[in-house]
């Protein structure tokens, strides 16, 4: 294993020992709210991932997740958290980094991640290697992007 492995499973084991933005949402009395239930039948693993978004700014102001499964789905749900609490997303900038992690983890390993866009979460591009964990990285992603339709439908 390089060193570099050796850092990125460090990172992934550390979000799923202590994992960021677990927990309930805190939402200002303003804020446009939205959460959406995930579940990937082939291994069990499922997650409830809830948002707070200024109606005026567009921005995500909170992120907030619960949920059980392997230490790659709870890391990757951590590693979210961190990533849109850390750079105050609007819900283009928060669109823009799931279409990065869903490239990278669909890429088998192939290509270089912008780390510039997905900090941490290129500690999970290893996951591409293996098909059956790809859906498991994705869970929390996925929910982050059914939130951000709902509140888009919500702000229209």
């Amino acid at each position: 294993m390089s060193a570099l492995d050796g850092l990125y499973q460090e990172v992934i084991l550390d979000h799923s020992k202590r994992p960021i933005g677990k927990g309930e949402l805190a939402a200002g009395a303003e804020d446009i709210t939205a959460s959406h239930h995930e579940f990937n039948p082939s291994c069990g693993d499922e997650i409830d991932l809830s948002i707070a978004v200024d109606p005026e700014s567009g921005l995500v102001t909170g992120l907030a997740w619960e949920g059980q499964g392997c230490s790659i789905s709870m890391a990757s749900a951590s590693i979210l958290a961190q990533l849109v609490r850390d750079e105050k997303l609007s819900l283009a900038d928060a669109q823009l980094r799931i279409d990065a992690f869903r490239e990278m983890i669909q890429a088998r390993g192939e290509g270089e991640p912008d780390e510039d866009l997905l900090g941490d979460a290129v500690a999970l591009q290893g996951v591409s290697k293996f098909v059956m964990r790809v859906k498991c990285a994705m869970l929390g992603w996925v929910a982050l992007e059914a939130d951000l339709k709902q509140v888009e439908a919500q702000r229209s």
